[in-house]
């Protein structure tokens, strides 16, 4: 079973079943799911890149990525309907955990002046940040990487709301940033 899985069961599933005054375990905030997507704005001019993309997002997450492709044609950015722009990754269970447990101990705090994520989901008690380059992956190799390519991960949870989703991730380990308190009271 994952490190992080386990920490959810025996802890913060208990955790957040008080502080929230939940009494049926199936309405304990949980991970759903995690959805990495890269989009490659270069692809028009080079396809190749997708392919390297999709190559580099398999190696990190452990499974094979969907290419996506554009829905519309737009002539500004020399781009056709159907042409590969992009891949993703949803991934579920076990693989879920365990690209969660490795995102939080070890990929964050390779981040160069890493001073935590920000604190603000969607809404819905979902998450997304960005990373600039693949680069902060241990499984990719940087004298072998081809081009530095960002990426999106959502973290989709079954929270509802804001509040239960900050505490679930903050209960996992996820590093926010702490937000420093001005002289006028006002965040930062």
């Amino acid at each position: 079973m994952a490190r992080l899985k386990q920490k959810y069961l025996e802890e913060v599933r208990g955790r957040l079943k008080s502080k929230f005054a939940i009494e049926n375990d199936n309405a304990v905030p949980r991970l759903t799911k995690i959805v990495v997507n890269m989009g490659v704005g270069s692809a028009v001019e080079n396809k190749g890149r997708v392919e390297t993309a999709a190559r580099d997002l398999a190696t990190i997450t452990g499974q094979k990525p969907v290419i996506r492709k554009a829905k519309k044609a737009i002539s500004a950015f020399k781009l056709r309907e159907g042409m590969p722009i992009g891949c993703s990754v949803t991934l579920r269970r076990a693989r879920m955990w365990e690209f969660a447990d490795r995102l939080i101990t070890i990929v964050l705090p390779r981040i160069r002046d890493f001073r935590g994520v920000k604190d603000k989901l969607d809404g819905r008690g979902n998450y997304t940040l960005g990373l600039s380059e693949q680069s902060v992956f241990p499984e990719i190799e940087f004298d072998k990487m081809e081009f530095p390519q960002g990426m999106d991960i959502t973290f989709v949870t079954s929270a509802g709301s804001d509040e239960r989703g900050y505490a679930l991730l903050k209960e996992l380990g996820m590093p926010f940033a702490v937000r420093e308190i001005t002289q006028k009271g006002k965040k930062s």
